[in-house]
């Protein structure tokens, strides 16, 4: 089976958990692809490209001109996902698109058209998805195990060093901020187990850092087909209470402390993640009676790994991406509704007319 030659464009942080993960998928032959390139006119792609033995290149263009690799993984600030995507489409190279999928609604519906118009494989990055406790939960929901969702309990605080947000685009309001960097995970993850989003509400704030963004916010969600989530989201918040310092998802950047982020109560028990801890009642509910607890089985994977193998699968195979452009843009628009919600301050319904069908 020939190596498909994989280029990494964006040497930030997440650009480099792909080229790690290239890197090791290499090492031990795991879907027969390759880091082929690093895009990035800084002095840190050069850097990393030399330690990986593979040319740099400052611009998409002379990527393509140089026909250096079969496909691309595009790990960019938000604004340049639209242009970035759009040339390697219609250059027939397939994109795994870092999420969220674009900086404003109608880049992300530009987007559409030309995955639409050009057929070529685009995934985008919203990696929980591949992730086994993922699977796990969901297919416990959808059989049924909790019963009807009544209330979701969500909690992302990350305390952020000063020096990450010496990225400009980190304090630019439709790129920064963490309801588009962080909440859009916790979204995704909603709709996913739930079903689709119909109203929001929603508070923030930028107290804590003063930055043109919001560091902090308050949200609740009601779903079409019933129940109610409340999400809190800081990234000025010192505590364990994330996903991403839950999971162990990404050991290299994150610690993994032994505790639930998101909480699910339906009408037939609760379940607990990432932990997969079910909370069953012996028999009817009764807030009276002890629960009793189970784990649920999960085989572990690195869900990086999972994401490129479901990537190379698409490239050789076709078919639907696990997370396509149309899932990635109604995920932006639930996140619009909860900007609007807190600058209004009131309740905005999800409207996904826009993605037809």
């Amino acid at each position: 089976m020939d190596t498909i030659g994989i280029a990494v464009i964006g040497a930030g942080a997440i650009g480099r958990t792909h080229i790690d993960t290239l890197a090791k998928m290499q090492k031990t032959g795991q879907g027969h692809l390759a880091l082929a390139a690093v895009v990035e006119p800084g002095p840190q792609g050069q850097a990393l490209a030399s330690a990986h033995g593979v040319p740099c290149f400052c611009d998409v263009a002379a990527l393509i001109d140089a026909r250096a690799a079969q496909a691309a993984i595009v790990a960019t600030p938000n604004e340049t996902h639209l242009p970035i995507s759009t040339m390697l489409l219609t250059s027939n190279l397939p994109v795994l698109l870092e999420k969220p999928v674009a900086e404003s609604l109608e880049s992300a519906l530009a987007l559409i058209r030309i995955v639409d118009e050009t057929g070529v494989p685009l995934l985008v990055g919203h990696h929980r998805r591949h992730n086994p406790i993922t699977k796990a939960a969901r297919d416990a929901i959808r059989s049924g195990r909790i019963g009807n969702l009544v209330l979701a309990t969500v909690t992302c605080s990350l305390a952020k060093t000063p020096s990450y947000f010496d990225a400009a685009w980190r304090r630019t309001p439709g790129a920064g901020g963490p309801l588009l960097i962080n909440l859009v995970h916790e979204i995704d993850l909603l709709r996913h187990f739930f079903g689709e989003i119909a109203n929001v509400q929603a508070i923030s704030s930028n107290a804590r850092r003063g930055h043109a963004v919001e560091d902090t916010a308050a949200v609740i969600v009601t779903f079409v087909k019933g129940g109610v989530a409340t999400l809190g989201i800081s990234d000025a918040a010192s505590g364990p209470w994330a996903w991403d310092l839950s999971a162990g998802e990404n050991p290299a950047r994150f610690p993994a402390h032994d505790i639930s982020a998101h909480h699910y109560a339906g009408s037939k028990a609760g379940l607990s993640l990432p932990d997969l801890t079910l909370w069953e009642p012996d028999d009817e509910p009764d807030w009276t009676r002890k629960l009793k607890t189970t784990r649920l089985p999960l085989q572990a994977a690195d869900p990086y790994i999972e994401q490129l193998l479901h990537f190379v699968q698409l490239i050789r195979e076709g078919g639907m991406p696990l997370v396509d452009v149309r899932d990635a843009t109604a995920n932006l628009i639930v996140l619009d509704a909860i900007r609007t919600a807190a600058t209004k301050r009131q309740e905005v319904a999800v409207d996904l007319r826009a993605l037809g069908g």
